[in-house]
């Protein structure tokens, strides 16, 4: 028997059992359905906060207060020193490999127009913010160098702010209160959405200088840098180290982390996620395996005449053996495709019904679903294609 052969008979031996061949096929269905959605989901969600990290701008560093060190014993030293206005300008003036930075201060306030007020995120920071963070205004200007050094009270909006508290009425020129402190609103944002637990289209800007004054902050809450290009965020992380550490009297009392460690980090989580899904996924697909067997079984008890036929007119062990281990084969592929094509589906439709729910079908995850099918139906049809290959002709001609 050749190959072509043993396909013919395997694929009319599905077909004389429709009923059986699709209700053992259900378990591989429902296991790379499984695959398929939970896969997407967590490739989805790593897509999804890919998207969000360079939504917020290239090449970034962040610098927070505090060092996050560990010492000897497990214990972790965490030495607080606020940073500076001062600090943000050193690294403005002396770093040849910063090419961006904004100061940011964040602290909650109510804003208020007549009788309309919202409460929302009140974001202090400079005229370089836009650039650096990848931002842009609908309308309107953003704060220059003279009004954050002037402290003059100027606000810029976000979206939903504007639609709250203005309607369909242009904010521009408009005075509102911040915490009850009096700005002219100079600017409206592009609408941006969420971002890392911040709704930039919830959230006002004031200057940085303002900031301080009005949370009552000695302090910088963060200091975003932007690097050249990839190459130079090494050397523009040792800059903001060598000239804070020489500002700080020789102390490390701040941690720099760069956008690729933090993205480097979700991607992590996120692989960690999908392997996990993966794992629970597969224990579908080892029940399905389990139902093949079984049926296989039943085939070759069934069947056991039509093998000594075989046998008696010249099927070798070898064809008998590949002949039902094309058929486990057969039905598990069967039940991938089928199960591919609903998995695919359904994380399409997930997407399209809830947008929140983020999913992505990867060519890898289409391949490791067909790759499982196979490797189920060989795994589980080796042992009843083995007890067929192995059946004694005349006592099977016997067999009734």
């Amino acid at each position: 028997m050749d190959w072509i052969e043993i396909t013919t008979v395997a694929v009319d031996s599905i077909r004389a059992n429709k009923l059986r061949s699709f209700l053992t096929t259900l378990g591989v269905v429902i296991g790379v359905c499984s695959v398929i959605l939970l896969v997407s989901i967590g490739e989805g969600m790593r897509a999804y906060l890919t998207d969000i990290f360079a939504g917020m701008g290239s090449n970034l560093l962040f610098v927070v207060p505090g060092k996050r060190d560990t010492k000897g014993g497990g214990r972790a030293l965490n030495t607080v020193r606020r940073l500076t206005l001062d600090d943000a300008r050193a690294i403005r003036q002396r770093s040849q490999s910063v090419v961006g930075l904004a100061s940011r201060v964040v602290g909650g306030g109510t804003v208020e127009h007549e009788s309309l007020s919202r409460d929302t995120l009140v974001m202090g920071t400079d005229e370089e913010f836009l650039e650096v963070h990848n931002m842009r205004l609908a309308s309107g200007r953003f704060f220059r160098r003279e009004d954050v050094e002037g402290k003059h009270r100027m606000v810029v909006i976000g979206q939903t702010v504007a639609d709250e508290l203005f309607g369909s009425h242009s904010p521009l020129g408009q005075s509102v209160k911040v915490s009850s402190a009096r700005f002219r609103v100079v600017g409206l944002m592009e609408s941006k959405g969420q971002s890392l637990g911040f709704d930039y289209d919830d959230m006002v800007f004031i200057p940085v200088s303002c900031a301080l004054d009005l949370f009552h902050q000695e302090g910088l809450s963060a200091i975003s840098a932007k690097a050249a290009n990839q190459t130079n965020l090494e050397p523009a992380i040792e800059d903001i180290k060598r000239i804070l550490t020489r500002r700080h009297n020789g102390r490390e009392d701040f941690t720099v982390v760069s956008q690729a460690d933090m993205l480097d980090t979700v991607n992590k989580l996120t692989h960690t996620m999908t392997l996990v899904l993966l794992g629970i996924a597969s224990i579908s697909l080892l029940v399905g395996g389990i139902g093949i067997m079984n049926i296989m079984l039943v085939s070759v008890r069934e069947r056991t005449r039509e093998i000594g036929v075989r046998k008696a007119v010249g099927a070798r062990r070898r064809d008998i053996l590949f002949q039902f281990l094309m058929e486990s084969v057969a039905i598990s592929m069967l039940g991938g495709a089928i199960g591919l094509g609903l998995g695919t589906l359904v994380a399409h439709a997930i997407s399209s019904i809830e947008p929140d729910i983020p999913t992505r079908v990867t060519l890898w995850a289409v391949s490791l679903a067909f790759g499982f099918s196979f490797a189920v139906g060989v795994f589980f049809g080796v042992a009843p294609a083995r007890k067929a290959a192995a059946l004694d002709p005349i006592a099977a001609l016997r067999y009734e």
